[in-house]
């Protein structure tokens, strides 16, 4: 599999996909990531796992024992790991780009992750940085991309 089939997941994605507030939302977050997994094409970082395991339940209000089961099942994505080569691409992001902090960490995550897609609403959908392209998952759904479509 090759980075234009890897889509790095934001944690926007994953705590809209257990948001009953948010139906829409909800539903295309779901298609979304029902389909990375399906193909094996979605990748995360610690940080998004550790985003969604601390906000699913304090802002979305999911129960402590839902959250952290769904936080051991994104683990099976294998995350990408903190490092110094992170922090220092998530440098390169903040002065080349002008983006925050975690944001760059984000982007720095999806390079390291081989990714040429970025899935959140947090950035501007089309928005490139280097070889990954930002997706608004709410607005694209995976039959959008060769090779994600609906199987048969």
């Amino acid at each position: 599999m090759n980075g234009a089939d890897r889509f790095f997941v934001d944690t926007n994605v994953l705590l809209y996909s257990v948001d009953a507030s948010a139906p829409r939302k909800r539903e295309a977050a779901r298609e979304w990531l029902d389909t990375l997994w399906q193909r094996g094409a979605g990748r995360l970082s610690w940080q998004v796992v550790n985003e969604f395991s601390a906000n699913a339940e304090r802002k979305i209000g999911v129960g402590r024992t839902t959250a952290r089961a769904t936080a051991r099942v994104w683990a099976e994505w294998r995350p990408v790991g903190h490092s110094l080569a992170l922090l220092e691409r998530a440098w390169h992001w903040m002065d080349e780009a002008q983006v925050a902090y975690w944001d760059s960490l984000i982007v720095a995550a999806a390079e390291q992750a081989g990714c040429g897609w970025l899935l959140s609403e947090d950035f501007q959908a089309g928005q490139r940085f280097g070889p990954v392209t930002v997706v608004n998952p709410f607005v694209q759904n995976p039959g959008d991309f060769q090779g994600l479509g609906r199987r048969g």
